[in-house]
């Protein structure tokens, strides 16, 4: 029995993405296989997926850092052939073959359980991007988020999409950064209230403190947008820190954490404990509105990948792709 799936492989030329067939003797040892349904796009995928293979180490490989199918067989008690799973992180589509695949095999301590009241393809609509998300919201909520507009940098991207409609959905007022001026309309969809010009704080400033104007922030950007929002946060208030889309460098001062108290939270979405997915996803499935969620998500299919890929790289994809590996 022969399946789909996205390889890259690599040659005397470079590295290539085709669809190719493979079967179950291919896939590498673990104890569950998973009949995947749906994946995602995302920064790492293209990465993996693009010239020069990026994080990928050994060649042939199947990218896809996260995916939602049914388990097919299982040699771990905790699931059951037929059981709804979502997998996301552990640097699976990095070091490990991934879910750009009708089948896939992992290790059972890398599985979640469906939640309750998603579907397959609304998991991978939220899928790692969306999981970061809620990751941060939940971070920024735990400190305390202070009244006034919470920020979102890079709001049209995957991440941003699903910050500005939780933290919507949850009361906040949000203030989305974006550098592209024809997805404000996308983003006052999901909530957004106010549209900032990624200019307006692409610069960093000789002043380490500005007014005190956000009472949260997620920051998907880095660089040097994050060290000029971190002294313009309010007192006590908190920046959790998703992404590096901007550069990894922050060319900060300590005044803002020293004068203001403010706190700057990493969130890594890889490496979460077991108990944190389980807290994260039960979130989602309670606060996110699905009308919102179905209003990002741009639909694919394997075939998709290798332009999808690029395209993610140059900053064009906008809100979450969902790819349909059966398609």
């Amino acid at each position: 029995m022969t399946f789909k799936a996205l390889v890259v492989d690599k040659g005397e030329e470079g590295t290539s993405a085709s669809v190719k067939d493979l079967t179950l003797d291919d896939l590498p040892a673990a104890e569950v296989t998973v009949a995947v349904e749906y994946s995602t796009v995302n920064y790492k995928d293209g990465l993996c997926i693009g010239p020069g293979g990026g994080l990928v180490r050994n060649y042939p490989h199947v990218p896809g850092i996260d995916f939602a199918g049914t388990v097919e067989t299982s040699e771990d008690p905790r699931y059951a052939p037929g059981d709804k799973v979502v997998l996301t992180g552990w640097r699976v589509g990095e070091a490990h073959w991934g879910g750009y695949s009708q089948k896939a095999r992992v290790k059972a301590d890398w599985l979640v359980p469906l939640p309750d009241g998603l579907t397959t393809r609304q998991a991978m609509a939220v899928g790692t991007a969306g999981f970061t998300s809620m990751l941060a919201v939940q971070a920024l909520t735990d400190h305390g988020i202070k009244p006034g507009p919470v920020l979102v940098t890079g709001a049209a991207g995957g991440v941003g999409s699903v910050a500005v409609a939780l933290l919507a959905a949850m009361g906040h007022e949000v203030s989305a950064v974006t550098g592209r001026p024809e997805q404000a309309d996308y983003l006052r969809d999901l909530g957004a209230t106010q549209i900032v010009a990624r200019e307006d704080l692409a610069e960093t400033v000789k002043r380490p403190l500005e007014g005190e104007t956000w009472g949260g922030c997620v920051d998907a950007v880095g660089g040097a947008m994050l060290a000029r929002l971190l002294g313009q946060m309010q007192y006590g208030a908190s920046v959790a820190a998703v992404g590096l889309a901007g550069g990894a460098a922050l060319p900060a001062t300590v005044i803002p954490f020293l004068l203001r108290g403010v706190n700057l939270l990493g969130i890594d979405s890889v490496m979460q404990p077991y108990e944190n997915r389980l807290r994260a996803w039960a979130r989602i499935a309670e606060v996110l509105p699905m009308d919102k969620l179905e209003g990002m998500v741009v639909p694919a299919t394997l075939a998709d990948l290798p332009k999808l890929g690029s395209d993610i790289l140059a900053g064009q994809v906008r809100g979450r792709v969902v790819v349909d590996v059966n398609a």
